[in-house]
């Protein structure tokens, strides 16, 4: 008997408000498959980070369900990693960037674990994959926005996770930086691994996702990218007109 294969996210009626008079999101419901490279994609303000952060379980919600490898996140943290924005992070914070991409290693040792060679041999790996390995002992507020986010994508890699959540990884960086992260992240999906991205530039979405969400407070579309990115999609979704989209 063939097996259906099961959404690796599956996202029901979710509702987030900051505040009851801020719904941010109202009754999302979408599934997606794994091994891909997913985009979700809307407006400044459409709740794309915020469905990200309640689908990791770092903000609560007040209506609805989500499972990831259909389980709630408690049950499979260790199986998920999160790329938040740079904006989010303080680059002060007294840390080389080998200590940086180490701390991804930290979800898989038991309490009062250190790193061993093992562990510090694959976070200099994942380092020198982002071409990070000669900076090792630089402080990471001493890197350019290009290097910084190439740390912490390095940290990620270290986790060695199977869904990884990314918000803006895009953003701010140079076109080496960017050459560098696609290739990264296609080499991650050959290699079984499923990504979710927020992202904002359109002119890039064919060439890197796989798989569309197209949000703003609602679910406008989601599915396969030739399918939902399309003129009509884009205008329900951003309210603007995109006739170079339309035949």
């Amino acid at each position: 008997m063939m097996q259906i294969k099961k959404d690796i996210i599956n996202i029901k009626d979710l509702t987030v408000g900051y505040t009851k008079n801020k719904i941010v999101l109202e009754k999302v419901s979408f599934g997606l498959p794994s091994h891909k490279i997913i985009g979700i994609i809307g407006p400044n303000g459409a709740g794309k980070s915020t469905l990200l952060k309640a689908a990791m379980g770092l903000i609560p919600y007040q209506k609805g369900t989500i499972k990831l490898f259909g389980e709630p996140i408690d049950k499979v943290r260790k199986r998920i990693s999160y790329v938040p924005q740079k904006e989010s992070v303080d680059w002060n914070f007294p840390a080389s960037v080998f200590d940086i991409a180490l701390l991804g290693r930290y979800n898989r040792l038991g309490f009062f674990q250190r790193p061993n060679k093992k562990d510090k041999a694959i976070a200099m790996q994942c380092l020198e994959k982002l071409g990070m390995a000669h900076l090792a002992k630089r402080q990471i507020g001493e890197l350019s926005g290009g290097q910084q986010q190439r740390v912490f994508l390095a940290r990620a890699l270290a986790q060695d996770a199977e869904l990884y959540f990314m918000d803006e990884p895009f953003t701010g960086i140079d076109v080496t930086t960017e050459k560098i992260v696609i290739k990264l992240l296609k080499d991650m999906v050959a290699a079984g691994k499923t990504i979710v991205v927020v992202h904002h530039d359109l002119g890039s979405v064919h060439g890197y996702f796989d798989w569309l969400v197209l949000l703003n407070h609602t679910l406008v579309a989601s599915g396969n990218t030739k399918e939902v990115f399309t003129a009509d999609f884009l205008e329900k979704t951003y309210g603007t007109t995109f006739s170079c989209l339309r035949a």
